[in-house]
């Protein structure tokens, strides 16, 4: 077993999910972070548990060849990245990797293993941003929390987002201290700005600005939401949220409307859809089409299936499979967000969707006792997966396809599992990456109903 505080020398043999580099020490695994495959280091021994150790590099001995480093002022500061000492294709292998590993090892499955979608952007891809507030000697800044904490490192520019966003947040941290209004404190739960938070339509160039405060601040604000329209055409919508629960979920459930529409538009597969501050949208426009371009592949409706969409959102995926399907059947649990999918099916001419409010498992349930009876399932549930509940549902409904996308392969991997064990074969996974440099890796799954 490696001692705490010694330093060895290790190769690098292998990268984590997380994105930490593996080598074994005295027989046990250690992991280091901001390393990459082939590289020679040595390595301080930092904590050891009884199956596992974390190291740190003290000294890299021999570079490995994957290394590149892409430049960013805040990497090893903020959370966000973890590959940006490594080339793009070396990340992309390490996420087909990490797919692969989740269906074979955690779902003992064994599925054709499609070509990895890699990234045709690397670098301001994001649609999306969610800026965190801080107190800086007494001036507020923005940026992101620090590894495992929530401690905010200020940042003027992150090269995942559009530049522009650097220049509204600077805007908005300049009329916040400015006016001395103040900052949210979470040990405290006082003061009152918590979060600036941004969207843009990669197509339509829409800017949406969404303030997060404590408590209802239209008036003070007001002047700010002219000021920014004013200096950003593109800025649409400005939107107070109101959060006054003291917690770490961002957003509030009620929003005002200070400035423009209450939502922005955009294009998603052809369709154009309704963003508001509350739905769930893909932060990496180009990639999510390259990824439901997948799902519908797998789909492959033939024009009079049933397609029920399950975890919708928007409704954007379903709404790219309606020109090839009989019936739309959305499903999800953020009113706003089918709202959104009701008014962008209305706004295409898409007449043969319809979308429904509430937890997906409950509601799938009641539409198939009123009758429902999907020939296609998708689904693209959060990170923590499809509720067991869902999955009991689908699999009694036993429609010939079931599309599932991910943004968590881990998940993916045990909710297919479970299909397959009640009747389903896991023939194709599709690895895709919508978040460049990060951790994050999405997939596209299709299980098919086994025949009797």
């Amino acid at each position: 077993m490696p001692e705490k505080n010694k330093v060895y020398t290790a190769e690098i043999t292998g990268l984590t999910s997380e994105g930490s580099g593996v080598c074994r020490i005295e027989e046990m695994a250690v992991f280091v972070p901001e390393t990459a495959v082939g590289d020679v280091a040595e390595v301080k021994i930092v904590k050891v548990l009884s199956s596992y150790a974390f190291g740190i590099v003290e000294r890299l001995v021999t570079l490995s060849p994957d290394r590149f480093e892409r430049p960013c002022g805040a990497y090893k500061k903020c959370g966000g990245c973890v590959y940006r000492h490594i080339s793009y294709e070396a990340e992309c292998r390490a996420k087909a990797a990490v797919v692969r590993d989740a269906f074979e090892r955690i779902g003992g499955l064994s599925p054709q293993f499609d070509d990895f979608l890699a990234a045709e952007e690397t670098d301001r891809y994001r649609n999306k941003a969610q800026y965190p507030l801080a107190s800086v000697d007494g001036k507020a800044v923005c940026g992101f929390y620090a590894p495992r904490s929530h401690r905010v490192v200020p940042i003027e520019d992150c090269p995942l987002q559009p530049s522009i966003f650097s220049d509204i947040s600077a805007a908005v941290l300049s009329f916040i201290n400015s006016r001395k209004i103040a900052v949210y404190d979470e040990k405290t739960g006082t003061g009152i700005m918590r979060h600036i938070y941004l969207r843009r339509g990669a197509h339509s160039g829409e800017i949406m600005v969404c303030l997060v405060a404590r408590k209802d601040v239209s008036r003070q604000l007001a002047p700010l939401s002219r000021e920014l329209a004013e200096s950003f055409p593109d800025i649409k919508s400005v939107v107070l949220n109101i959060n006054p629960t003291r917690t770490n979920v961002i957003l509030g459930e009620r929003c005002v409307t200070l400035l423009g529409s209450d939502t922005i538009t955009d294009v998603m597969c052809g369709n154009e859809v309704e963003i508001s501050p509350l739905s769930f949208y893909q932060v990496n426009t180009a990639q999510a089409e390259r990824l439901y371009a997948k799902a519908l592949e797998y789909a492959a409706p033939t024009g009079s299936e049933t397609v029920a969409d399950l975890y919708c959102g928007a409704g954007t995926i379903g709404l790219s499979m309606a020109h090839r399907a009989g019936r739309i059947v959305g499903v999800e649990i953020v009113p706003e967000a089918v709202e959104n999918a009701k008014r962008n099916a209305s706004r295409n001419g898409i007449a043969n969707a319809e979308f429904h409010c509430g937890d997906a498992g409950e509601v799938f349930g009641e539409l198939r006792a009123r009758g429902c009876a999907p020939d296609i399932i998708v689904v693209d549930p959060p990170r923590k997966g499809c509720s067991e509940e869902t999955l009991v549902h689908i699999a009694d409904a036993a429609p010939e396809k079931v599309v599932m996308i991910s943004c968590n392969p881990s998940t993916a991997a045990r909710d297919a599992k479970f299909l397959c064990s009640h009747g389903y074969t896991a023939e194709r996974v599709c690895g895709a990456d919508l978040f460049p440099a990060t951790r994050h890796v999405e997939c596209v799954v299709l299980l098919s109903r086994e025949k009797s």
